[in-house]
């Protein structure tokens, strides 16, 4: 049993099968590579997280934002439309996803959870890579900004020269901005936050512009520079007599949306769609919503206020919305840029690349702009895979979820699968997509009283089915870490309200639905996979 304290349990009585005592998953070993005639070659792997990138790509459909490069990696790899993650927020979501283990297992619901104190031998996805002969490299936020989990790696934390210095070293490379009186004004109340309080949130630094828009080149702002050194690095390790995993994580599109000018000019304003429902779900529990206070903390955003009292003016969604776009077109063009060195180097024809969202993020959807909730635009997630050996352009529809890719990368590199991961590998969806596959998939979301107009703390357990998206919402005992009675419920009929604009779980014709999605919901993720 994965637990330090016998005092405190993994998981939560209420919700056993959503916890750790899982049973084996399937293990499809053997798969064997273009151009091999024996032995298996073990493939790389290069993995790439994408800050608050949701489905919004040119390969799923988008018409105006401009990924020529991510759309590229879906020609030839295969796109995966229904991925879900565990929870829509960083540093849980990243977590699940890097051990395997679901968010009432590993018990991180919060930014501030670390799984290290809670389940300290743990094994992370690129230490069972480690332990099977490759050499794992972490550029980039991969757990959390700060949070790299330095052994979880035989390179921990790589960093470009420039942000590499003794004043620059504990700062989250989310928070560098390029104009010279911006850095002087940032410092200044930098300084004042520290001041008042010692334990501020990465370190004061995250203060400052929401946007940013200077005219420099792509390797002055971090996620640039940190694509040359991955390239540099991929230089280095390519001749190690070993195959590699290379953890890449960008951070752009997160907030603040600093990006090179050339970017910010691919877009204009007008020609941005502001979203389709710029309202609250009707009949939804008022803290089922986020507070903005992420948002809230940048400048001239300081005085908006929840959702349910306050709406952002048209002029402002267009701009921040614009800032989102150039934010993902400015990643997109580093992806680019390090595919393109990976096929120079030769390296490409037996790499999996396996690109991700952490989460999704809403654009002015339910009045709100963040993540931070239950709802389908915060925990549907982009997620794509190219794999030697198999056919690209291919778009899969099953439900899928992050907690997945443990053990399907371990499937795509002939490794057995331990039988404590809490995901099912999708390997091989890879080679026939229409097979029989899981029924539904799971996420939560923790709200905290500080951020509840009600004050109150909830937990939602949240199940995606292929028709319905239901949502629990219990009392949450923060000091025992169990839920207690139920809150409230929703019920969003996926068919006729994709965008879940209306909550029908208190609609009298859905009491018999209810009781069974209720059932499903407890009976956990294990009774969901197909048989």
């Amino acid at each position: 049993m994965l637990s330090n304290n016998k005092n405190r349990p993994l998981i939560n009585k209420t919700f056993l099968n959503l916890g750790l005592l899982a049973t084996a998953t399937t293990v499809f070993t053997g798969y064997h590579f273009e151009g091999v005639k024996k032995e298996p070659v073990k493939p790389n792997v290069l993995f790439i997280i994408v800050d608050d990138l949701r489905p919004e790509l040119g390969c799923y459909g988008n018409k105006i934002i401009k990924t020529p490069n991510i759309d590229q990696l879906a020609k030839e790899g295969i796109l995966f439309t229904e991925a879900y993650c565990q929870v829509g927020v960083c540093a849980p979501s990243r977590a699940s996803a890097m051990t395997g283990l679901r968010p009432d297992s590993d018990r991180v619901w919060d930014l501030g959870d670390k799984f290290r104190e809670n389940i300290p031998d743990v094994v992370t996805m690129p230490q069972y890579f480690h332990k099977n002969g490759y050499h794992t490299v972490s550029i980039g936020k991969i757990f959390h900004n700060y949070m790299p989990d330095s052994i979880s790696w035989d390179e921990p934390d790589l960093r470009p020269s420039k942000y590499n210095t003794k004043d620059m070293i504990d700062r989250d490379a989310e928070t560098f901005y390029n104009d010279a009186e911006t850095i002087t004004k940032q410092k200044i109340e930098r300084n004042e936050n520290i001041k008042k309080r010692p334990q501020s949130y990465a370190n004061g630094w995250n203060v400052g512009p929401a946007l940013e828009v200077t005219d420099n080149p792509d390797t002055a702002f971090y996620d640039g520079a940190q694509t040359e050194l991955a390239i540099e690095t991929l230089k280095r390790i390519k001749n190690y007599n070993k195959p590699f995993y290379m953890g890449l994580g960008y951070f752009r599109p997160h907030l603040p949306f600093v990006v090179p000018k050339k970017y910010w000019d691919l877009y204009k304003d007008v020609d941005i769609p502001l979203a389709a429902n710029p309202y609250l779900p009707k009949n939804s529990p008022v803290w089922a919503i986020n507070s903005l206070y992420e948002l809230g903390g940048y400048w001239g955003f300081k005085h908006i206020g929840h959702p349910s009292v306050y709406q952002m003016p048209t002029d402002t969604a267009r701009l921040l919305k614009r800032g989102y776009y150039a934010s993902v077109s400015y990643t997109d063009a580093q992806i680019g840029k390090l595919i393109k060195a990976l096929k120079k180097m030769g390296l490409y024809d037996n790499t999996i690349i396996i690109l991700w969202g952490d989460h999704g993020w809403k654009l002015g959807e339910h009045r709100s702009w963040g993540k931070m909730t239950n709802y389908d635009i915060d925990t549907h997630v982009p997620m794509i895979i190219k794999v030697p050996g198999f056919n690209g352009g291919i778009k899969v529809d099953k439900l899928t979820e992050l907690v997945d890719m443990y053990p399907t990368l371990l499937d795509l590199a002939g490794i057995k699968v331990p039988a404590y991961l809490q995901g099912t590998s999708f390997a091989p969806l890879l080679k026939n997509p229409r097979l029989p596959w899981k029924h539904a998939v799971f996420s939560q979301y923790h709200r905290r009283p500080n951020h509840s107009p009600t004050g109150k703390r909830y937990m939602g357990y949240s199940m995606t089915t292929k028709n319905y998206h239901y949502v629990e919402w219990h009392y949450w005992d923060i000091e025992k870490k169990v839920a207690g009675e139920i809150a409230g419920t929703e019920l969003y009929d996926r068919k006729k309200d994709r965008q879940e604009n209306i909550n029908i779980a208190g609609y009298s014709e859905n009491a018999k639905l209810i009781k069974e999605l209720a059932k499903e919901l407890h009976e956990g993720w294990r009774a969901a996979r197909a048989n």
